[in-house]
């Protein structure tokens, strides 16, 4: 076997992982300031829709982390670029809010109720019983159907939230149809955001906090893969898993003298 190669690029989820609840994770700032200095490539990935790369980048600015919007990376913009390949130019009725609206839009797409070529559902704060009703008659009728990512509740300050996955389920229960889901744990994730740093799987690592997601995600896009416990998972949820993330740390403070 031969030795693996150093790590060229970083991807790291945000949630658990840079931040928790709205502060930083400790280490954090000197992680993102060595990766800097490094200049290797990055991309900070999330399954959340709702929000534009600018609006993350708000958001991270206001925790104290400094990310540029050119190095976040939805499962909106995602969901786009895969639409954008599969069908260029085509139309889509869409549920979600602007972080898909806004990806849907730069890539061309018409946003119609009117025979649309695919259902896209995303995100939303509040979703609308009624756009899920015209969701179910489309599909019904034959559009396709795509949803961002499987997640099933959200947080919020009240408690959970019904997600993505939630919903999706709902609209399947009523067509029969299942959606195809771009983000994570379905490794296309990886592969778009590699595309988008024009990155190597051999020379990538992927970091995150949940076994379920990140961490399956990036070992069948063959990457290796960092889990951190600074969030979701905890050490001993390990072991109920049939595979294993290549290194276990408390947080990404322990990966700032690997960069």
């Amino acid at each position: 076997m031969s030795e693996p190669k150093p790590i060229e690029t970083w991807l790291a989820d945000m949630d658990g992982v840079l931040v928790h609840e709205g502060h930083p994770v400790p280490g954090a700032p000197e992680f993102l300031s060595r990766l800097r200095e490094s200049g290797k490539g990055f991309l900070v990935l999330t399954n959340n829709s709702i929000y534009t790369p600018r609006d993350l980048h708000a958001r991270l600015v206001s925790a104290g982390l400094d990310v540029g919007e050119g190095s976040i990376w939805t499962s909106a913009l995602a969901t786009a670029q895969f639409l954008s390949d599969q069908a260029p130019g085509g139309s889509a009725f869409v549920i979600g809010e602007s972080g898909l609206t806004t990806a849907l839009h730069n890539i061309g797409y018409v946003l119609t109720d009117k025979n649309p070529d695919y259902v896209v559902l995303g995100e939303t704060r509040t979703y609308s019983f009624s756009a899920i009703t015209t969701a179910i008659r489309l599909v019904d009728r034959g559009a396709r159907f795509i949803a961002t990512n499987p997640d099933t509740v959200g947080p919020s300050p009240e408690g959970p939230l019904p997600a993505c996955g939630a919903v999706a389920a709902l609209i399947t229960k009523a067509t029969g149809v299942e959606p195809y889901f771009v983000g994570k744990p379905n490794p296309l994730m990886m592969r778009s955001a590699l595309n988008q740093l024009e990155a190597h799987s051999e020379t990538t690592a992927m970091i995150g906090d949940r076994m379920d997601t990140d961490v399956i995600s990036g070992i069948e896009a063959g990457l290796r893969t960092v889990l951190v416990l600074s969030g979701v998972t905890r050490r001993v949820d390990i072991e109920r898993f049939p595979y294993r993330p290549s290194w276990v740390v408390d947080s990404v403070a322990d990966l700032v003298d690997q960069i």
